[in-house]
Formats: C-alpha cells, sequence, structure tokens
C-alpha cells in the first residue's frame, strides 16, 4: 500500500509505516533471543572497536541473553542489598512488631505478647531473648512473617536474620523485573533497562534491607503479574494453533467460527498466579487489590486475543468460556492459599480468637465487619474455627480501617509520586570520633525514599503510558498501569488514615518498567534512521546515567552511612524530607 502524503512528510522525522505481520506474529510476537531466533551477524558496533567475537561466542551471547544481562543486573542488586545489611545493628521503625512476631510464628505457631522491654534483652550482648506471654492481636495476615521468620531461623532473632529474606525477595525481584520487561517490549535492552532502574531505586533498597512487610506484598503481585505474562503468551499460541495460525503456516486468515469456539485448555501459570496473589494477600490485606485488577486484566487479555484471532463477539466469548476458569484459577486459588497461611493458628488453640466461637451459635452484628448492620445469623452449621477466623478478621478489619493516631512522618497519596513526605526508619547524630564521625557532628539515617529523579521521570512516564493505552490502545501500557492502580489508587479512599510513602513500593516495580517504556520510545524503532536512533540512544543513555548518578548521590542515607551533619543537610532537598 503506497504512504500518504502526511505520512511521507513525517517520514523526514524517521517514520516508517508499520509493517504487515502473520496472524500468528500478531497473536505471539516473537522473543528477541532464545531457542530458534536467528543470531545474525555479530555487531557492528564491536567490530567498530576491534573486537572481533568468534561465531560460537556470539551464538552463545545471543542465545542467552535474556538470562545473561538480567541475572548481571541481579547480581549488581545483590551486592547492594547484602552490602552490611545488618547495618544499622538495631531494630528500626516497625521491625519491632515483625521481627519479634515472625519469631513467634517458628516457636508457637501464633503471634504472642513480648514484654515491654524485649527489644533491649534481644540486642544485648549476650543476648536474651524473654519468653512472650499470651495470644496478641496482630493487624496483618501471618505469610509475611513466615517468611521473616525463616531468616530468623536460619541466622538467628538479629538484625541480620529478620532482614534476611526480605533481601533475598527483593533482589530477586529485579530478575523478575528484567524477564518481565524483556517478555513486556520484546526487548532484552529494555527489560534490563527497567530491571536497573528498580536497582538503582532508594525507595527499593531500603526496603530490601528492612524487615517490613510491604516488600513481600510487592514480590508476590509482581511474581503473579509475570506468571499472568506467561500465561498470556502460551495461551495466544494454543489460540493460534487452534485457528490454523501455526508455526509452519503462520499467514492464516482470523476464523471466527474457530475463534468463538476453541478452548484454551490448562493453563498451570494461571493457577500459580493465583497462589502467588493469595500469598500476597496473606501477607497484607491491600494484596486484595491485585487480585481484583489481576483477575479483570487475565481475561481482557484473553478478549483481546480472541477478537484478534476472529472472533465476532470476543467479549461475550471471553465472558462464558474464559472468565469462569479465570475466576476459579485466581479468585478460589487464592482464597485457599490465603487460608492456607493461617495453619499455625489452626493447628493450635492459644492463638488470639482462636476459641471464640467454641459455645457461641452464630456471628454477632460486629463481627460482619464493613456490613456491622446485619442481624446475628446462626452460623453453627460454619466449623467453629472458620467462625472464630472469621470473627478474628473483622476485629483486624475494624483496627485498620479506624486507625487515625497522628505520625510524625504520615503523608498523603497525592504527593507520593513526588516523593512528598519520606518516612525516617533510622537516625542516630554522633559527634566527632564516635561511629566512624570525621566532623564535629554527624548524620546516619535510613531514609524510605525514592531515587529523587527516577521519580520524577516515572511521573511523566505513567502520563505517556496512560497515552499509548488511551489512545493508541497499546496493551503493554495498559498492563503498566493496571500494576500501578491496583497498588496506588485503593489508598485514596484511606486518605486521613495513618499511611506511609513506603507502600508505594507495592507498585514500584511497574514505575521502573513505564520509565523503561518511555525510554524504548525514546530510542525509537528499530526500523528508524540511523541519525534519530543515535539521538534517541544519546537521549535515553543520559537520562538513566542521570538516575544512577542521582541515586549514588543519596546512597549515604540508604545505609545508614555516618556522614557529616552538612553533607546530610545537602540531601535534605524539601523541607518536608526532614
Amino acid at each position: 500500500m503506497p504512504l500518504t502524503a502526511w505520512q511521507r512528510r513525517l517520514g523526514r522525522y524517521g517514520y516508517r509505516a508499520p509493517e504487515r505481520t502473520s496472524l500468528r506474529d500478531r497473536l505471539v510476537p516473537p522473543m528477541p533471543d532464545g531457542r530458534g531466533v536467528p543470531t545474525g551477524a555479530p555487531s557492528p558496533l564491536l567490530a567498530r572497536m576491534g573486537v572481533a567475537l568468534p561465531p560460537a561466542l556470539w551464538a552463545f551471547l545471543c542465545r542467552w541473553a535474556g538470562w545473561i544481562g538480567p541475572l548481571v543486573i541481579t547480581a549488581f542488586a545483590g551486592l547492594l542489598t547484602f552490602w552490611k545489611l545488618g547495618t544499622p545493628n538495631a531494630i528500626i521503625f516497625d521491625e519491632t512488631y515483625y521481627a519479634k512476631d515472625s519469631w513467634s510464628m517458628w516457636h508457637y505457631g501464633f503471634e504472642r505478647n513480648w514484654a515491654d522491654n524485649a527489644n533491649a534483652g534481644i540486642m544485648q550482648t549476650p543476648q536474651h531473648i524473654p519468653t512472650p506471654t499470651g495470644a496478641e492481636f496482630i493487624a496483618h495476615p501471618p505469610a509475611g512473617k513466615w517468611v521473616i521468620g525463616l531468616g530468623e531461623e536460619l541466622f538467628g532473632l538479629n538484625p541480620f536474620g529478620w532482614r534476611f529474606m526480605v533481601a533475598v525477595l527483593g533482589t530477586l525481584a529485579v530478575l523478575l523485573v528484567c524477564r518481565i520487561g524483556r517478555r513486556l517490549f520484546r526487548s532484552t535492552l529494555l527489560g534490563c533497562v527497567a530491571g536497573l532502574l528498580l536497582t538503582v531505586d532508594g525507595l527499593h533498597l531500603v526496603m530490601s534491607r528492612t524487615g517490613l512487610l510491604d516488600q513481600m506484598v510487592m514480590f508476590w503481585a509482581l511474581a503473579a503479574f509475570g506468571l499472568l505474562l506467561l500465561d498470556r503468551d502460551r495461551s495466544r499460541a494454543r489460540l493460534a494453533d487452534l485457528v490454523g495460525a501455526t508455526a509452519d503456516r503462520p499467514d492464516a486468515v482470523p476464523d471466527a467460527a474457530a475463534a468463538a469456539a476453541a478452548r484454551l485448555g490448562w493453563r498451570p501459570y494461571r493457577l500459580l498466579a493465583g497462589v502467588c496473589l493469595g500469598l500476597d494477600c496473606a501477607t497484607k490485606w491491600n494484596g486484595l487489590w491485585f487480585v481484583a485488577f489481576f483477575g479483570v486484566m487475565t481475561v481482557l487479555w484473553d478478549a483481546a486475543a480472541r477478537r484478534t484471532a476472529g472472533a465476532r463477539r470476543p467479549y461475550l466469548t471471553a465472558a462464558l468460556h474464559d472468565a469462569p476458569w479465570a475466576f476459579v484459577s485466581v479468585v478460589v486459588v487464592a482464597l485457599l492459599t490465603y487460608i492456607a497461611s493461617w495453619t499455625g493458628w489452626f493447628a493450635t488453640t492459644g492463638g488470639y480468637d482462636r476459641t471464640w466461637a467454641d459455645g457461641r451459635k452464630g456471628l454477632s452484628p460486629d463481627s460482619w465487619g464493613p456490613l456491622h448492620n446485619l442481624p446475628q445469623v446462626d452460623m453453627t452449621w460454619v466449623p467453629a474455627p472458620l467462625r472464630s477466623l472469621w470473627h478474628y478478621h473483622s476485629e483486624i478489619w475494624n483496627f485498620n480501617t479506624t486507625l487515625h493516631t497522628p505520625h510524625t512522618y504520615m503523608s498523603n497519596p497525592w504527593s507520593w509520586l513526588i516523593n512528598g513526605r519520606p518516612v525516617s526508619f533510622y537516625y542516630e547524630s554522633p559527634t566527632a570520633g564516635k561511629s566512624g564521625c570525621t566532623a564535629a557532628q554527624c548524620a546516619s539515617e535510613v531514609l524510605g525514599i525514592g531515587t529523587p529523579l527516577l521519580w520524577w521521570t516515572a511521573t511523566f512516564a505513567l502520563v505517556y503510558a496512560l497515552y499509548r493505552w488511551a489512545f493508541r490502545r497499546d496493551w503493554r501500557a495498559g498492563a503498566i498501569v493496571c500494576g500501578i492502580a491496583a497498588g496506588y489508587l485503593p489508598w485514596f479512599q484511606w486518605q486521613q488514615r495513618t499511611i506511609f510513602l513506603f507502600y508505594t513500593i507495592d507498585f514500584e516495580p511497574y514505575l521502573a518498567l513505564a520509565v523503561a517504556f518511555m525510554i524504548g520510545a525514546i530510542l525509537g524503532s528499530a526500523r528508524a534512521r540511523g541519525d534519530r536512533r543515535l539521538l534517541g540512544g544519546i537521549g535515553a543513555g543520559v537520562l538513566v546515567l542521570a538516575i544512577m548518578v542521582n541515586f549514588l548521590y543519596f546512597l549515604p542515607l540508604y545505609n545508614a552511612e555516618v556522614i557529616p551533619i552538612d553533607d546530610w543537610r545537602g540531601r535534605m532537598w524539601w523541607p518536608t524530607w526532614i
């Protein structure tokens, strides 16, 4: 088809008309590297630099580039995360709850009460671990504390022990983002850029080095997102085969009847995603929003696939054939996983509210949480332990939705994207000669704040992703926006509640993906003119380099490094950061 006059004008600025692709490639675009992908000639850039690679080595690098790059970046992230992980050697911020609760989980099966001076005994030398007594009311489910407790079982009840597993998951999250970005953008380069950006995000580093639950909420949701991407490619490949667009015959025409009648079969990746989402909810309840958003997203992906394959009523077809199984895979599996996380509480009788239902015939109105206006209902047909768990959940709901106690570092979600009010997890101000201080006065802080330049760039990248989704119908942008929305939008209904900026870690990986997506646009299409690609590469490189420099500048505030107080003040760019 000849170009229009307008397209010819745009061609002066690097525009190229989209190439016609086969039906199979529209359903399952090829990956950039891996088994069966042509390697081509060695890089001309390396040739210009005088580097001659043997053909066998070049083929190996091309074959495994999708793993080599991500693993190198993950190793870099692990080095940053585990370097002096036990520093500061103190119980910081909410570690005072989760470190002890996690230890209780592994020794008693449920959380127990600790004496007010327990922290002093735990941190003293020689260590004295007090014996907790009685059941403790908790605000969050047990899965995250089981994970933290595993590190304590391996390395002891000390800062390194209760931070270890969080650090492992934070490091693995970088690998997940690299691989997710590669599959999402069909570009190993952009996947590695996204992983590198997550690595040099200050908030991600702080949360990976702190024994809190929020990093695990992020990890399990991210793992589910990656599994749903795998499921998307696998199910679309099966659909392509069912409508005749096989690998040997990719140019088959869309088939309305076959696309509507196709059954996509066993989908193990979506089931695993349901398990991950269940673990997400079993860590903190805000994981429920990822269940809802991702559950809808996977069904919409099925509808889009059927539309591409030729179905005349793709959304109705997906609602009838795909949505019920998606509900089972995502919602039902997540619920069963969630209940399984309470095994320790079920296996004993000492947990909080464990025997509440014994001798009671039903549930009182206060047990219905947000539906407290309902009358008392006879629920004796439900086993007593499950009724006790329901009542316990109503109390957790009431606590979490009525927590309005003012806090020095609480913030409003409207300011989160620009890092308006970060959270100081730890602060000391040693004087000369103490703790390595070389000035008259120094500062040592762990500040929960993202790398400023990265987050401010991500704000623009989010706008770009919204544009691509709304006006270009780009499913990749829609997926990124879905992840951000699931972790961000629900907090706007709790603006009077005591909430903190570090809750943004739940959706931070999708911001890194959004920036990588925008960088891909800056780089330009692979078919763009050489000068356009050169300018785009320079611009993208300068942006990534500037973000890395900004991260290094703020690094002392992420790992409690002792610095002169004037250097600390120089990093307090806004008054609200103090």
